[in-house]
């Protein structure tokens, strides 16, 4: 068994726990507190992560004049540089360690809330290929392997008649509900115009504020995260990147909130939610103690 799939499991379990005995079966407050969690239990992570970019930050001063001094001295460039991060107590990578962490983290987190029935009802795979080639039998295609559980879902609460067959495998009065206040988390936002303005308006219309939402988050969260260059406002190379990456979360956040179900947008805003009040507890506490030393 892969680290991943061990990973996936142990996140699945908090995720099933809350489900059922804190969130009462509402799937979409399950996965806000879900995320609530697992971002606590990544806070320590963040902070020293934070703390490590604010200290680089500080030096890049040094860093520069030092590069610039010694630009046709890559030997004593690298001596001089490693000098500077061993005096102020900096590691480079030491932003990054945090980072490198938490990928398989928000990895497993996906494959968590795109799996439902496995995650969340405690499937077998022999259990879920039922169901799915019954489903795939009827609407006459084959279900994606990426959404296949959300789609089977989706099937049933449609046709809950239908999976009285099943009662040995899964109880129709357990399956999960996706509506969570007037929209469908197991559905895919789209800019169809069909569905927007056709017979599906009053459910398709409203899944648009997920890409929004997602968007404007991810742009507060983003903004209050980058560091304030010394170049900012000159036009310089390092304010130029900085505002260009402000922009490429929320792109991405757009683009994927139309491919993946709404469930995995919530689960984005949650998070960034909770990343803006993070910072805000970092900028408060974190960073302000360790300048009230030097300001005495």
């Amino acid at each position: 068994m892969n680290p991943f799939t061990i990973l996936s499991q142990a996140l699945g379990s908090i995720l099933h726990f809350i489900y059922n005995f804190i969130a009462f079966g509402n799937y979409g407050l399950a996965i806000i507190l879900f995320t609530v969690v697992v971002k606590m239990l990544l806070l320590p992570l963040t902070i020293k992560q934070t703390q490590s970019a604010s200290k680089m930050q500080e030096i890049q001063p040094k860093i520069k004049e030092i590069q610039k001094r010694y630009k046709n001295d890559k030997e004593k460039l690298n001596k001089e540089m490693m000098r500077v991060y061993q005096e102020n107590k900096v590691n480079p990578a030491g932003g990054c360690l945090p980072l490198l962490i938490q990928m398989p983290i928000i990895f497993s987190l996906f494959q968590v809330i795109r799996h439902p029935l496995q995650h969340l009802m405690k499937l077998g795979s022999d259990s879920i290929n039922t169901l799915s080639e019954y489903v795939s039998s009827v609407i006459g295609e084959p279900l994606q392997s990426h959404n296949r559980e959300i789609d089977i879902i989706n099937y049933f609460n449609e046709h809950i008649e239908e999976l009285k067959q099943f009662s040995e495998i899964i109880n129709p009065e357990k399956l999960i509900n996706f509506n969570f206040l007037g929209l469908n988390l197991g559905l895919n936002p789209t800019i169809d115009s069909t569905k927007l303005f056709g017979e599906e308006s009053v459910v398709y219309l409203p899944l648009l504020l997920i890409p929004i939402l997602g968007v404007i988050t991810t742009y507060i969260s983003s903004k209050m995260m980058t560091p304030k260059t010394a170049d900012a406002g000159k036009g310089g190379t390092s304010s130029s990147m900085a505002n260009s990456m402000l922009y490429v979360g929320p792109a991405l956040t757009l683009l994927f909130s139309f491919q993946l179900p709404a469930g995995v947008g919530l689960y984005w805003i949650a998070s960034y939610i909770f990343q803006i009040f993070q910072q805000l507890y970092i900028n408060k506490f974190i960073k302000k103690k360790k300048e009230e030393p030097d300001n005495k």
